[in-house]
This record gives C-alpha cells, sequence and structure tokens, in this order.
C-alpha cells in the first residue's frame, strides 16, 4: 500500500473531524476557528500535492476502505485520478487561499470555520469516491455545509436565501439518489468502476428491461445533478444564495460547490455509464446538449441585466456551468477535456471575481454595477484585476476562459455540433455585454457623490453602530462596510488587509497563465480520456 493511498482516507476524514474542533475549543477561546481551518487546509493542500504528484508518476490510486473487495461492485472505494485530482487540488487550494479574505473581512467565529471544513470535506469526498452511493453521502454534507456558509450571513435575506438552497437542494440529491437505486436494481453494482466495465455494457449489449431502468436511472441522475449544478431553469437557487452569502463565503461556493458537482455528473457519464451508452441511447445526446446550451443563453441574458453586482456573476455561474454541459453532450474527448479545463478556470475566475467584489465593497462601498463608477481612479488595484479577470471570463486569450472555450469548440466542431459551436459565440458576446458595462463604469465613469441609503448612524446590518462612529456621517452597510453620503468616503479602504490583495492578484494572474497550459492538461489528462473514449 503506498503512501499516497494511505492518504486518501485521510483527506476526507481529517477536515470532517477538524470540524469540531473549533467548536470544542470554542469552550475555552475565542476566535481559534481560523488558525485551526487554516492549519488543517493548508496539510489538505500538502498532502493533495503528494497525491497528484504520485498519480502523474505512477497512475491512478485506490484505497478500499476497510480493505472489503467482496462482494464486487458494493465495497467502499476512494479513487485519485487524473481527472479526481485535479478537483481535489483546486478544492484544497482555493479553501487555503481563500482564508487570506476571511482572517479580515470575515465571517468569523468558531461555528463558521467549523461549517468550512464541513463543506470542504464533503467536497474533496464527492471528488474521490468511487462509488455512487457515497456520492450522495457527500452531497449531503456539502449541501449541509453550504447551507450554513449562507445562513452565516446577517439579515433575512441570508437565512431565506440558505432555506431555499436546502429545499432545492434536498429536492436534487432525492431525485439521485432515486436514480441510484434504479441503478442498483438494473446492475446490482454501486462501484463506478464495475458499472462502466462490466455491469452497464453487458446491459446495453443484451438489452431488455434492464436497459429501460437503466434509462430511467440516467434520467432521475441527471436532472438531480442538474439541479445541483444549477442548469436553467433548476438555477434559481444560485443567484439569492451568491448575492446574499457573506462577502467571505460567496468565493466559497461559487468556486467550488455547483463545479465540483459538475465534476461528479461528468463522473457518473463517463466513467460508470460510459460514452456507448450515452451515444447509443435515443436522444440522449441531444438532451444533454440541448440543456447546456440554453442555459448558456438564459445566464447570460440574465446577467446582461442585472444591477447587482454578484448576482450579475451568480446569473454568469449559470452561463459557463451550461457550457460544461453542452461539452459534455458533444461526446468527444477533445471536448472533453476542454469541458475540465473550464470547470478549473471558472472555479478560478469566481473565486478572484467574487472575491473582488468583497474586497470592492469593504474599501469602495460599492455593490451594485453604477456605485463602481469611478473605481479605477479610487481603487486601481481592485479594478485592474477585477478588469482582467473579466477579460478572462470573456474569453479573450491569453486566458483560462479562452483554452477551455476553445477546446470545447474544437470537440463540438469535430463531432458537427454547429449548436455548440454557434452557442460559445452567443455567450461569449453576451458576456462581453455584461462585462464591458462594469468596465465602463470602473475607467470611463467619473465617480458622483452619491445620497445615504440609510439614516446616518444606523446599523443595518442587524448590529449596533460601531463605538466612536460618527452618528452625523457614518453608517453600516449590509456588508458590515462603513458608509458616508459620498461614495468617495463610504469605503473604508483600511478595513482591506495585504493578505487580501495578494489573494486577489495572485487569483488574477493565475486566471492569466492557464491560458498557457492547455497541453498540459492533455498530457494530464491523457490516461483518463484515453479510458473513456477506447
Amino acid at each position: 500500500m503506498s503512501n499516497a493511498e494511505l492518504l486518501l482516507p485521510l483527506l476526507v476524514a481529517v477536515p470532517i473531524l477538524m470540524a469540531a474542533v473549533p467548536i470544542a475549543l470554542g469552550l475555552w477561546f475565542d476566535r481559534t476557528g481560523w488558525s485551526v481551518t487554516a492549519l488543517t487546509t493548508v496539510g489538505l493542500f500538502a498532502a493533495t500535492s503528494y497525491v497528484a504528484a504520485t498519480v502523474y508518476e505512477t497512475g491512478r490510486e485506490v484505497h478500499v476502505l476497510g480493505g472489503w473487495e467482496e462482494p464486487q461492485g458494493i465495497g467502499i472505494e476512494l479513487v485519485a485520478d487524473p481527472f479526481s485530482a485535479l478537483i481535489v487540488l483546486l478544492v484544497t487550494v482555493t479553501a487555503a487561499g481563500l482564508l487570506a479574505y476571511t482572517r479580515t473581512g470575515g465571517p468569523r467565529g468558531n461555528t463558521f470555520y467549523a461549517g468550512y471544513l464541513l463543506l470542504v470535506g464533503g467536497l474533496i469526498g464527492l471528488s474521490l469516491t468511487g462509488d455512487v452511493f457515497n456520492m450522495f453521502v457527500f452531497l449531503e454534507i456539502v449541501g449541509l455545509g453550504t447551507y450554513a456558509m449562507i445562513s452565516s450571513g446577517d439579515g433575512p435575506e441570508s437565512a431565506v436565501a440558505a432555506l431555499k438552497y436546502l429545499i432545492l437542494g434536498t429536492v436534487g440529491a432525492s431525485l439521485y439518489l432515486i436514480g441510484v437505486g434504479f441503478l442498483f436494481m438494473a446492475t446490482g453494482a454501486l462501484n463506478i468502476e464495475v458499472l462502466g466495465t462490466e455491469a452497464i455494457p453487458a446491459i446495453v449489449e443484451e438489452g431488455g428491461s434492464d436497459l429501460t431502468l437503466l434509462r430511467a436511472a440516467f434520467a432521475f441522475i441527471f436532472v438531480g445533478f442538474a439541479l445541483k449544478v444549477a442548469q436553467w431553469p433548476l438555477h434559481t437557487w444560485q443567484p439569492d444564495a451568491y448575492q446574499h452569502a457573506p462577502d467571505g463565503v460567496t468565493p466559497l461556493i461559487a468556486a467550488l460547490v455547483s463545479t465540483v458537482s459538475a465534476y461528479a455528473l461528468g463522473r457518473v457519464m463517463f466513467t460508470a455509464f460510459g460514452v456507448e451508452f450515452l451515444a447509443t441511447t435515443p436522444y440522449l445526446q441531444e438532451i444533454v446538449v440541448t440543456v447546456g446550451a440554453v442555459s448558456v443563453v438564459a445566464g447570460s441574458t440574465l446577467a446582461v441585466v442585472q444591477q447587482d453586482v454578484k448576482r450579475m456573476f451568480a446569473y454568469s455561474s449559470v452561463s459557463q456551468f451550461g457550457l460544461v454541459i453542452a461539452a459534455y453532450g458533444a461526446l468527444t474527448e477533445t471536448a472533453l477535456v476542454g469541458a475540465i479545463i473550464h470547470l478549473i478556470g471558472h472555479g478560478v475566475m469566481k473565486a478572484g471575481l467574487f472575491v473582488a467584489a468583497g474586497v470592492i465593497a469593504i474599501s469602495y462601498g460599492a455593490r451594485t454595477v453604477d456605485e463602481y463608477a469611478g473605481l479605477a481612479e479610487n481603487r486601481p488595484l481592485a479594478a485592474g484585476s477585477t478588469a482582467i479577470l473579466l477579460i478572462a471570463l470573456i474569453g479573450i486569450p491569453p486566458s483560462a476562459g479562452f483554452i477551455g472555450k476553445w477546446y470545447i469548440a474544437v470537440g463540438a466542431i469535430q463531432a458537427e455540433l454547429w449548436s455548440i459551436a454557434a452557442v460559445i459565440f452567443l455567450s461569449t458576446m453576451l458576456t462581453l455585454a455584461y462585462a464591458a458595462r462594469l468596465l465602463e463604469k470602473m475607467y470611463f465613469t467619473p465617480a458622483t457623490p452619491v445620497e445615504s441609503p440609510h439614516p446616518p448612524g444606523v446599523a443595518t446590518d442587524g448590529g449596533e453602530p460601531n463605538e466612536g462612529q460618527e452618528s452625523s456621517s457614518e453608517h453600516r452597510t449590509d456588508g458590515g462596510v462603513l458608509a458616508n453620503e459620498s461614495r468617495f468616503e463610504r469605503g473604508s479602504p483600511d478595513a482591506v488587509s495585504l493578505g487580501m490583495f495578494i489573494l486577489l492578484v495572485g487569483i488574477a494572474i493565475s486566471a492569466v497563465v492557464l491560458g498557457f497550459a492547455g497541453g498540459l492538461f492533455f498530457e494530464w489528462l491523457e490516461p483518463f480520456t484515453s479510458e473513456v473514449f477506447n
């Protein structure tokens, strides 16, 4: 048993167990959660890097929990291969990096960091699990952690958004579980590898009633994941969750929650069901492509008309994940690699954009498109980083947004699915439309004083005004930001730490650097894609 194999269960167990530590220490100490979480996530990133290096050198690593390999197809496994290793690396580096924001920008409190670690553990488990039932278990852990993160915000809007996510997320997980039940009835197996190499190919070859049951299983699983990934019209939880979650939480859930769910869907589609089943099932490819394409157009169109910046980015995520789903439907190796690159790139870009939104809200007091006027003059570093990330989101080379879209378009053309190529072009134009609104406001519209939306000296986040706060001019916004009657004064630059700026600039640079890594991604993923398509 290799060291990397031994690390797999620890990657899942450690963050879940450590989630109890901040609460336990909170009985004696205040605010120990950040330190515990920082040590845990940095350790997870180091361990994940070692596992990924081992996978690159020697191939995939499999850990059979409890050594229980029989009966075949039912034993619980954790699997690290090129696909899952990439996603776990994204999870751990994002979870560790975003702590630079929450250290100063909040939320704080031991219970918050307990939920943070629970969410990270669920995301890693969802990425590494090798059987479809435990995928449901980790989906539920992720759902509980995400609910806790969203509800940690102040005010009733956060509570309502969290409840909406909990209800719709439970519906999605329930639909997925029904699909797993049908899958087990048809095949007698839960292990993803056994399903993909033995059970499902045998049913596809034989046909009959089991094949009908298998198709029903896929339908339930796909709809369940479509809700988790926020595909139109099942997307309604996502804009509220992203908008009303605390600024320190939104980057985490935007970069990881739907991203890992989209990974899980790809894993089930290509490793469990397989390309042959997807290609031979009548109208399945057309349905998957249509769902993705409609989500691309609907998400981009809704993003164009938004005024709240976080809500705009939320609808943008609906569009970007639609592109990934459409790429899955193309059923070509190039399109699949493009979808994986786009998943990684989108996670990086959205983490950066929501970090930027939080930094700007704290330092400049701006949360709507119009309030970004004059940002480049007054907060040049935040504006510059935001501009780079918006350009990457549009897909202008060299950037992570371009390389993913390019490979998806090439794969779609190889499959003669011209509709996907057309949708990529249309979504790029719509992305340009809403990105250009922000760029125009930041760089070409001078800032003007605006009237304060709340009476002076009032705390609108449910708390009391700060001690020493000048009641004649200052108040707290819904993001916990000091504000004046003039937007020039409403922000508090001193509230933004050096770590927050380093994090933001680092993410912006990463979004550009990833644009040069197309060949590396192809080389890294070749063992996985060759197994899927050969």
